[in-house]
């Protein structure tokens, strides 16, 4: 399963190496008030994906953050609880 995994990131180098070998030719992005932008097309495909990548993330943050206080409260419920059971550590984590 690990040569799979090597050979397939290999073959997805090649395929991305490709893409932007091919895709080099300059382009000319242009903003509001006659600002511009000369970049070669590889780079501007690649700031565009990275800037989606990092505010995909951003929007999951609230939820992951979320989601976590509530599993520590959960957990905090649980030990209170085993607590008051008169579970003793020594029994919770034989389990």
């Amino acid at each position: 399963m690990r040569y799979l995994s090597w050979i397939l990131r290999v073959v997805l180098f090649i395929v991305l190496l490709g893409f932007a070998v091919k895709n080099d030719q300059p382009i000319t992005l242009r903003y509001l008030f006659g600002y511009e932008w000369q970049s070669s097309l590889v780079i501007v495909l690649l700031v565009f994906f990275a800037v989606g990548a990092v505010v995909g993330v951003l929007a999951m943050l609230a939820n992951v953050l979320q989601q976590r206080r509530e599993i520590a409260a959960l957990k905090r419920d649980i030990r209170v609880k085993n607590k008051l059971a008169g579970i003793g550590e020594t029994q919770q984590s034989s389990k």
